[in-house]
This record gives structure tokens, C-alpha cells and sequence, in this order.
């Protein structure tokens, strides 16, 4: 199988497993044990809560591991009080997108952020978010479907400018591209550790220092008392070599993948009649999504799973549908088009011929269409 969904999930790094191993075996304590194993283990964590401040940026002490970038996304959004004001761009992913419905049912005002063609935050709504005083801002950093990346930076000075909280789901870009929670400057950032060759099941919340934090689990005086419930050790110790790893290799990972995307997109654009949708804007070095007119994208799909490629359509988490993608149509693709979307999200274990081949079984795919 030619594994091109690397936004979806990553393959685990034999490193990473390498320093799992002994917490799923010999060092199984509770970390919350007085006792020297379960000291042990604690120490584990806390060293895997430097890697990752190390990462991106941030003080360990702020780092709150949960199982995942989906529940980092619902905690960050609970820090809204009631009858509070919550804006989500019009490109978040589900985690975000459907949480941000649950939490309205609630009492919470909700509006949307527009993007241009391109993807990108559209000023004039950002300037009436300052007017209406939202209390929260959740902006992606970097887009799982388009890889579009948002320039978060001036973003987020305008809006400390006037008081207002800005969270940002920075699952995608992890480990792509540089992040820095403090030169960002947001309040809260969202992070998953199974996109960076890390496992599954696992993932943060950074907070900046004095935010309230309201835990949506409870029970336990884990992390802080910000997350009740013990601690997946083995996972958290995989997400902070994923980390540690993703440091030290992160120019020469994105200098290939970007090398090997531009190889797809000139391949791509040898195809009639189609289109890298946000082509203009800055994306991952890694994710291009397309689409042509009159292809059946899920059809398309299931003829290349038959041929041996793995790819999919945009967001893994809300597949199984036949809507095209909110992302393209905030975007004002054409629905028809949106439909027929495919996305390539490229791993370091990819290669150039992996590439050939694949363009290759597209045209004849394409062309029999």
C-alpha cells in the first residue's frame, strides 16, 4: 500500500515505540503513587512535557496532555463563561466546528469567520469580531484539508489589542513548520501527537499563564486539576520522543516534504481541467488538495484504494459523507467541484516515484472516467 493520508494519522516512528516499550511492560505504576515505581513514572512525564515545551516554545508548566487534539479543542473552548461570545473560522476542523453548535445550545453566541477564496481570514470580519467584543477566537493554525496557513501572528496582536482570547488548533501544522506558542502569542493551543509519528490517544492543551481553566473531566487531581483520570503513560512518553524527534529533524522533514510536494502539484497540473484549490495561499509543505470538474471524488477514491493508494477526500474525522467539504464551500468552490475533491498529505516516507506512479494510475483513472 502507498500510504499518501498522513494528515489523517502517521505511521509510528520505530523510536518512538522504542521508548514506549518499557511503560507498557515494565514500568506500569500509577504515576500518581508515592512509591518509587510510581515516582518513576512520573518523572517519565514530566520529561515528556519538557520535549514537547520544547517544541513549541512554551512552559512545561502550562501543558495540560489529554487524549487527544479533539478533547484539547473541547477544553479550550470551555473556558468561555456562559452567555459568552465564541468565534470559529468558517475552515475549523469538526472538533471545533461541531463543539462550538453544542456549546450555542448552551447560551453561548456563535459566529463565524469568513475566508476568502484562498482560505485566509477575512479582514473586514475580523474588525467587526473587536466591534461585537467576542470574548473567545478559535482560528486554525494551519488547515488539515488545504494546508492553507493562516497568518496568526498579526491576527492575534489585533485581538490581544482589544482584549479578546484567541485558541488556536495547531494539530496540523505540528511538527511541519515551525511553532511557537509564545511567539504566536494566543492564549490556548491544541496539539495531537499521532500527526507527528506519535500514538494515538494522545494529546495537549497549552494555556497561557493565569487563564481559567474549566475541566470537562473530573474526578482526580491529575494535571493539575485540569484533567481528571490517569494518565496513558506509555502514550504521553510517545508524544514527547515524537516531540523530541520532530525538534531535532524538523528543516530536513519539511524541506523534503515540500520538495515532494511541488514534484506532485507540477505532475498534477499536466491533468486538463484541474484544480489545487488555495494554490496561491502559504500551505503545509506537505497537503495539496484538488478537484475536477465532472469526477466523482468518492468513486475516484475507491478506484485508487483498489489500486493500492491511501487517500481520502479532507478531514478523516468527518468522512463517510457525501457533503461536499465546509472548508471549499467557506472558500466558494462550486459544490459539484467541492465533491470531487481528493487530498494528498505526504509523510517522510514518501518518495518521488511513489508520486510518478501515482500521477500515472490518475490519468488512466481520470481519463476512463
Amino acid at each position: 500500500m502507498i500510504y499518501f493520508d498522513h494528515n489523517a494519522t502517521t505511521p509510528l516512528d520505530n523510536r518512538v515505540l522504542e521508548a514506549m516499550l518499557p511503560f507498557l511492560s515494565t514500568f506500569y505504576g500509577n504515576p500518581s503513587s508515592l512509591y518509587r515505581q510510581g515516582r518513576l513514572v512520573r518523572s517519565a512525564i514530566d520529561n515528556a512535557r519538557e520535549q514537547i515545551a520544547t517544541l513549541v516554545d512554551a512552559p512545561a508548566s502550562q501543558i495540560i496532555f489529554t487524549s487527544g487534539g479533539t478533547e484539547a479543542n473541547n477544553l479550550a473552548l470551555a473556558t468561555l463563561v456562559p452567555h459568552g461570545k465564541l468565534a470559529i473560522s468558517s475552515t475549523e476542523h469538526p472538533s471545533i466546528s461541531e463543539c462550538a453548535v453544542s456549546l450555542q445550545k448552551k447560551n453561548i453566541k456563535l459566529s463565524h469567520i469568513n475566508v476568502d477564496s484562498q482560505g485566509l481570514i477575512n479582514k473586514a470580519t475580523l474588525d467587526q469580531l473587536i466591534i461585537d467584543q467576542a470574548d473567545l477566537v478559535s482560528i486554525m493554525l494551519a488547515n488539515n484539508e488545504t494546508g492553507v496557513i493562516q497568518d496568526l501572528t498579526t491576527i492575534t496582536q489585533q485581538l490581544r489589542a482589544n482584549n479578546v482570547k484567541v485558541h488556536t488548533d495547531a494539530v496540523q501544522a505540528l511538527g511541519k513548520i515551525p511553532v511557537s506558542f509564545k511567539q504566536l502569542a494566543v492564549h490556548l493551543m491544541s496539539l495531537s501527537s499521532h500527526k507527528i509519528y506519535g500514538p494515538k490517544g494522545c494529546g495537549a492543551l497549552i494555556y497561557e499563564k493565569g487563564l481559567k481553566i474549566n475541566p470537562i473531566l473530573i474526578g482526580g487531581g491529575q494535571e493539575h486539576e485540569h484533567r481528571a483520570g490517569t494518565e496513558n503513560v506509555a502514550a504521553i512518553v510517545g508524544f514527547g520522543k515524537a516531540a523530541e524527534l520532530a525538534k531535532t529533524e524538523l528543516f530536513e522533514r519539511s524541506a523534503q516534504l515540500l520538495s515532494l510536494r511541488l514534484q506532485l502539484e507540477v505532475e498534477l497540473k499536466t491533468i486538463p481541467n484541474l484544480s489545487i484549490f488555495a494554490e496561491d495561499s502559504e500551505r503545509l509543505p506537505n497537503t495539496v488538495l484538488f478537484g475536477m470538474p465532472e469526477i466523482d471524488g468518492e468513486m475516484l477514491l475507491m478506484k485508487l484504494d483498489q489500486k493500492g493508494y491511501a487517500i481520502s477526500s479532507g478531514s478523516a474525522c468527518a468522512s463517510g459523507g457525501k457533503e461536499p467539504s465546509p472548508a471549499l464551500i467557506a472558500m466558494g468552490v462550486e459544490s459539484t467541484l467541492a465533491k470531487s475533491a481528493i487530498r494528498i498529505s505526504l509523510g517522510i516516507g514518501n518518495t518521488q516515484k511513489e508520486i510518478s506512479n501515482f500521477i500515472q494510475l490518475l490519468k488512466v483513472l481520470v481519463y476512463q472516467a
